[in-house]
């Protein structure tokens, strides 16, 4: 075994987890490396709510027994990688919540996403907070209270996958899973100056699920670098047989793209065409420091090579299409708990609940016809555009004491959901999307601490590996991605 190296946290994924299978670091090395950062960094933040440390050192122990007898290309990818998990993503073993106290449960199985990262090698240390039930863009629940950003620990670090992202920001962990219906993924990495990755459909399947045939919710992954998403998810991918969505992207196409070198001198988006807008041609209203930052980016692209235009789908159905799914998937998952305990859990899932409940036929019909119409649009973008570039989030973190923000940019906000659109929209669109950080920048008048804001990447469905490949080339033009907090 080498000298144990130094400042572990600091290392991607990749590098990582090279060096477990190398036996260049042990497992208890990298273990005990993650453990110091939480200790270090987690209590003015609130990140990590559950560990298993007794448990998380014996699996490192056989880890490191098994990296003693076998050869370093036969142990698993992601082998002695620590990890914490999204709090609603259950761990066999490990206590889980979903940020509420009437579901706070020691499972006995793994959700699909857990049993795949396992079975790469990880080892499952602990939870991340997630507001109640997922339920909204601001991590924050009554059994651990709220998570704050790494940039600014009094605002908000975004959410659902909220826990996950500060994280990744803080060096506790080099990848995060989370899950994504309105944003849950794209939000908080942009918040907290990291990437999120939402997926097509079935590329990683919705394990256990309700319905085997939903669509509107995913599961992801998050890192600091995309080279890391890409690592991920070529161990993730692939289908399931309770799943009945066909899985449109392999394993070896995100592979591909894990050691991609990144040739700035050859312009290495040229031809690539790319819709650029600000409001998705809906007037959605940003915060003026967000549209500044986002408006930017545009000279980075065509500096790429790309082909910029002011271009939108037609996303005028997407709002219905959304909101309906929405509700018929929170109802679904969240009936029972709500009939039975009404005074126990926040109001806006009991408003997301019985919005859901009241759906009539009619409703659905139409909510069926606007999807027809948006796929039939977007199956016509997509032929005169490569990829889709907007705003993630409409506004900068904001107080950790707001629940969400009630207005943007004068506009009311008539939801807890309504201030995620640029997020929600594009969820409605259905393909793969990713955000990335853009830059930072600080609230109207300067004042206050620079926060991160995050650049959205849009493609067709089953198109993961171009959008990867996209935000590779700007990740590489900007390296927004090596500010830390």
């Amino acid at each position: 075994m080498s000298e144990k190296p130094t400042q572990l946290w600091r290392w991607s994924a990749r590098d990582l987890c090279g060096a477990l299978r190398r036996r260049e670091v042990s497992a208890r090395e990298a273990l005990a490396a993650h453990h110091e950062r939480i200790d270090a960094v987690n209590g003015p933040l609130n990140a990590v709510v559950i560990e298993d440390r007794e448990g998380a050192r014996g699996r490192a122990a056989a880890a490191d027994e098994l990296a003693a007898h076998t050869a370093a290309e036969e142990l698993p990818a992601l082998h002695g990688l620590p990890m914490t998990h999204k709090d609603t993503h259950l761990v066999a073993g490990i206590r889980s919540t979903m940020g509420s106290a009437l579901t706070d449960v020691v499972p006995t199985t793994d959700d699909l996403v857990i049993a795949r990262l396992r079975g790469a090698g990880v080892n499952s240390t602990g939870k991340n907070n997630v507001p109640e039930f997922a339920a909204g863009s601001h991590t924050f629940n009554e059994l651990f209270g709220a998570t704050g950003n790494p940039y600014d620990p009094s605002v908000s670090c975004g959410g659902s996958s909220g826990g996950a992202a500060v994280t990744l920001a803080t060096g506790i962990q080099a990848l995060a899973d989370g899950s994504d219906m309105g944003g849950s993924l794209r939000n908080p990495a942009a918040f907290c100056n990291v990437v999120g990755y939402r997926p097509s459909a079935g590329v990683l399947p919705v394990v256990p699920t309700r319905d085997p045939w939903a669509w509107l919710a995913r599961t992801g992954v998050m890192a600091r670098e995309v080279a890391d998403v890409a690592f991920a998810m070529s161990v993730l991918a692939g289908p399931d047989p309770r799943v009945e969505l066909p899985c449109p992207v392999s394993g070896p196409e995100f592979a591909a793209l894990v050691d991609a070198r990144v040739d700035l001198s050859a312009r290495p988006l040229a031809g690539l065409r790319v819709g650029f807008t600000l409001d998705f041609g809906l007037g959605v209203p940003l915060e003026a420091p967000v549209a500044a930052v986002v408006a930017a980016q545009r000279e980075v692209l065509e500096s790429l090579g790309a082909r910029v235009v002011d271009a939108c789908p037609n996303l005028r159905s997407a709002d219905e299409v959304f909101d309906t799914a929405r509700a018929l998937a929170m109802a679904l998952s969240l009936r029972e708990v709500v009939a039975r305990y009404p005074d126990r859990v926040k109001p806006e899932v009991r408003w997301n609940v019985e919005r859901g409940v009241e759906l009539t036929g009619s409703d659905v019909i139409d909510a069926t016809v606007a999807r027809a119409r948006l796929h039939s649009e977007l199956g016509r973008w997509f032929s005169r555009h490569d990829v889709l570039v907007a705003p993630t989030s409409q506004v900068l973190p904001f107080p950790l004491e707001q629940r969400f923000p009630e207005t943007i940019a004068g506009e009311p906000m008539g939801s807890y959901v309504e201030w995620m659109r640029s997020c929600t929209l594009v969820s409605a669109m259905g393909g793969p999307a990713l955000s990335v950080p853009a830059g930072f920048a600080s609230r109207e008048g300067g004042a206050g601490p620079q926060l991160p804001v995050g650049l959205q990447i849009v493609g067709a469905h089953g198109d993961d590996a171009r959008v990867l490949a996209v935000a590779q080339a700007y990740e590489a033009a900007t390296r927004h991605v090596d500010a830390s907090p």
